[in-house]
C-alpha cells in the first residue's frame, strides 16, 4: 500500500473528484475546454498533490504539497461557483460538492498541523 492510501483525506478528495466529474459532465459542450476543464484539473489537483506529498521524503515537502492541495481545493470552490451563477450547475449539486471540498479542506488543515507539529513549525 501507498502512503497516501492510509490517509482518509486523500480517500475523501477522490471522492469529491468522482462527484466534480460526474456533474461537469451536464455542463455545454463549448465549455469542454474551458471551464470543465479547468475544474476538473484543479479538483484533481487536490489527491494528486497529497498523494505526492505523502511520497515524498521530508515532512517539510510534504506540508508544502498540502498547501498546494489546499489552494487547489479553494480554485475548485471558486470556479464552482461561477459554474453554478452560469447556470451550469444546480444549487443542490453545487451544496453538495461545496460540502465535500469543506470536508477534504479542513482534513487537509488538520493533517498540516499534524505534520508541522513533527517538524516543530
Amino acid at each position: 500500500m501507498r502512503p497516501h492510501e492510509k490517509l482518509d483525506v486523500w480517500k475523501k478528495s477522490v471522492e469529491m473528484v468522482t462527484a466534480v466529474y460526474e456533474v461537469t459532465k451536464a455542463f455545454p459542450s463549448d465549455e469542454r475546454f474551458g471551464l470543465v476543464s479547468q475544474i476538473r484539473r484543479a479538483g484533481i489537483s487536490v489527491p494528486a498533490n497529497i498523494a505526492e506529498g505523502a511520497a515524498r521524503q521530508s515532512d517539510k515537502e510534504f506540508c508544502q504539497f498540502l498547501s498546494i492541495a489546499q489552494g487547489s481545493a479553494s480554485e475548485l470552490e471558486t470556479e464552482l461557483l461561477i459554474a453554478r451563477n452560469l447556470g451550469y450547475l444546480s444549487a443542490g449539486d453545487y451544496d453538495r460538492i461545496y460540502e465535500q471540498i469543506n470536508v477534504s479542506a479542513r482534513m487537509i488543515v488538520g493533517l498540516s498541523k499534524t505534520v508541522r507539529n513533527r517538524i516543530g513549525n
